[in-house]
């Protein structure tokens, strides 16, 4: 005998039922904002039913009579007096809507374990904020915490997220030393794990301590929206810059607010200098610097002296001249960016001479990413060979008015390898993962305005771009798309922004092409001109000997080839 089919509504109920439920709850939503105050009227009601019949059983039994008496005399009263059931009706529906009415106690101030930290607080302060000769001081032991504090405000913990502190007047707060022995008591008293950004009122004689939100962390590499020349280092806390940027953070799209680093001839800061700690996020915010370099129409040059092959994935590209990670190759590709640099200064000086504009091939940007130059500075005197870093005192001194922009990254164990050139020209600076107070000084060339953690996620830090504040930073999640144990999603997010691959041979017009001798690319042809004197001609072609010399040619490349 054929089997019956299932009722439909048990085949396919699961999303009926769900249907059902969700109209369900809506509907019952609906009505309880529609009859909230019926609602609240019988709550009224019961609540005056429930006072009566108490009076009643509490009144004795030789008074119950004159009781229903004088009840029923007024009951005649109002049903005499004109209007008097309606008025009588009115001021029984307001008695029951004011007595059924919602009475949540609300919170006035800190609890009793709240308040017990606060006392704690203020005795560890009196120290600081005391002396002998105060006749009436405002920090004693044993006094009144609520005269200093105000503006307190609690976590689910306990713990203090916000509180003003009002300070004596003759306390010094414009030296840094004492300013810093309040903030570390502070921070070690209101719990510690947590970042607390202390702003101080000298003219006002007050301190505000806030608990601040961590960054966001689930940004990953996007199309950013900026214009050219404008590059997204990372973001950080809301009213500390005055602009919004729309990214999507786990495929939710929300605005928020970016650290802009401008770059260019009439940029301020315009090279670039990146510290941290192994793991800490250095060469991730190379590769997002990249990934918009290459965006915006840019050509990159990528010098890696870790030689883990991070950089991998960008070997071949479109606008990738080369990537270098060995002591020979990183000295032929920074003399060529030294030279490249050299002519683009020369085709300007003589196109603006000549009163045109500048050739195009000159005002395409030229980035320079080198991660952990002081490796190959190691390997090359360890060979006998030239310093590389060597050759970047053209780029950084004369970069920004032709255009090349150099970023570099290093680990704090390496600092002193680097050159004085590097220090010098590297306004904008960025230190990634934990770091003590005095080493982040020491790169930023200000203290940090908040207590920095002890653990922070990889890209996590704090950036300041020339004379500017120190930020708060964490760098968009740009992992080495080659890398199987980093998060599926952002190596998805970096595949998608890679350029295609180069095709073989030279590029198009104005492209810049891989030479055959030195592995790294060439510079374009050089722009028409103004005629010019033979030796004037002579120095121009000097840049072209780098193509003919098969002298120069290196003889040791590393483990990844450059260009098709």
């Amino acid at each position: 005998m054929a089997r019956r089919p299932l009722p439909r509504i048990l085949s396919n109920g699961t999303t009926s039922l769900a249907r059902g439920r969700d109209l369900a709850r809506t509907a019952a939503d609906s009505a309880t904002d529609v009859l909230h105050p019926l609602l609240v009227i019988g709550r009224g009601l019961r609540i005056l039913a429930s006072a009566g019949r108490r009076k009643w059983a509490g009144t004795p039994k030789d008074k119950r009579g004159p009781a229903l008496f004088l009840g029923a005399a007024c009951v005649l009263v109002l049903a005499l007096v004109p209007y008097g059931p309606l008025l009588a009706l009115i001021t029984l529906m307001a008695a029951a809507a004011w007595r059924g009415r919602d009475r949540t106690p609300v919170k006035t101030g800190p609890s009793e374990a709240e308040t017990e930290r606060l006392g704690a607080l203020y005795e560890a302060l009196v120290p600081y904020f005391s002396i002998p000769e105060d006749p009436n001081p405002l920090f004693a032991h044993g006094g009144e915490w609520d005269k200093a504090f105000s503006g307190c405000a609690f976590d689910e913990a306990g713990r203090v997220t916000r509180l003003r502190i009002r300070y004596p007047a003759y306390f010094t707060d414009g030296e840094a030393a004492s300013r810093a022995r309040i903030e570390t008591l502070l921070h070690a008293k209101s719990g510690r794990g947590r970042e607390y950004l202390f702003d101080w009122d000298e003219e006002g004689n007050q301190l505000d301590l806030t608990v601040l939100a961590p960054l966001p962390t689930g940004i990953a590499a996007q199309p950013f929206v900026t214009s050219p020349g404008e590059t997204v280092l990372g973001f950080t806390d809301a009213g500390t810059v005055q602009r919004t940027l729309p990214v999507l953070e786990d495929d939710e799209a929300r605005d928020v607010p970016p650290v802009i680093w401008r770059t260019g001839p009439r940029s301020t800061e315009p090279h670039l200098l990146a510290v941290g700690r192994p793991g800490s996020g250095t060469s991730s915010l190379l590769r997002s610097i990249a990934l918009q370099a290459l965006h915006h129409g840019g050509d990159v040059l990528i010098v890696e002296g870790g030689g883990s092959g991070e950089f991998s994935c960008l070997t071949g590209r479109t606008g990738v001249l080369a990537v270098e990670c060995g002591p020979a190759g990183a000295l032929a590709t920074l003399e060529w960016a030294a030279r490249e640099t050299e002519r683009r200064l020369i085709a300007t000086h003589r196109a603006r001479e000549a009163g045109r504009p500048a050739p195009e091939d000159t005002r395409r940007p030229l980035w320079i990413l080198l991660d952990r130059p002081s490796v190959l500075a190691h390997l090359a005197t360890a060979e006998g060979s030239p310093d590389p870093l060597s050759q970047l005192q053209v780029p950084l001194r004369h970069g920004r008015a032709a255009h090349v922009t150099v970023v570099v990254a290093e680990q704090f164990d390496h600092l002193e390898l680097l050159h004085d050139a590097v220090w010098q020209h590297t306004r904008a600076r960025i230190v990634l993962g934990p770091a003590a107070t005095q080493q982040i000084t020491d790169v930023l060339g200000l203290p940090p305005h908040t207590t920095p953690p002890a653990q922070v996620p990889p890209g996590r830090g704090y950036a300041r771009l020339g004379t500017g504040p120190v930020h708060r930073l964490q760098v968009p999640a740009t992992p080495d798309p080659y890398d199987d144990a980093t998060h599926p999603g952002h190596r998805k997010a970096v595949l998608e922004l890679l350029p295609g691959r180069q095709l073989p041979g030279p590029g198009g017009p104005g492209r810049v092409a891989p030479a055959k001798t030195l592995h790294i690319v060439q510079p374009p042809a050089r722009a028409q001109g103004p005629s010019i004197d033979a030796v004037e001609l002579a120095e121009f072609e000097q840049f072209d000997d780098v193509e003919e010399a098969p002298a120069e040619t290196p003889p040791a490349r590393g483990p990844w080839p450059v260009g098709p």
